[in-house]
């Protein structure tokens, strides 16, 4: 039961505030951190910064400190990305047909 309960709170939190780390990435702002981009967005919030749309171009989730441990997961996932667009390394990533 605990397993259905903790598979409910983290659907519940997923849709209701968004993860951090997609919210950066998605907005591809120039200028803003991309590498560990959602967790810093987090952390920015947890520490009361007053101005993140114009320092990441997102606004961070409701509840930072929930979704801190998933965006750290998601950012690591995407270290190798992420560096290689700081670097300015093209992968030559296309979508669609």
């Amino acid at each position: 039961m605990s397993n259905k309960l903790f598979a409910l709170v983290l659907m519940a939190l997923m849709c209701s505030g968004g993860c951090a780390s997609v919210r950066t990435l998605d907005a591809a702002q120039v200028g803003a951190p991309v590498i560990y981009s959602g967790t810093r967005l987090d952390w920015y919030a947890l520490q009361g910064g007053c101005y993140p749309i114009e320092r990441f171009g997102a606004q961070p989730p409701k509840y930072a400190a929930l979704d801190l441990p998933f965006s750290v997961l998601l950012d690591t996932l995407l270290l190798p990305w992420a560096v290689a667009v700081e670097l300015g390394v093209s992968l030559g990533v296309q979508g669609g047909y």
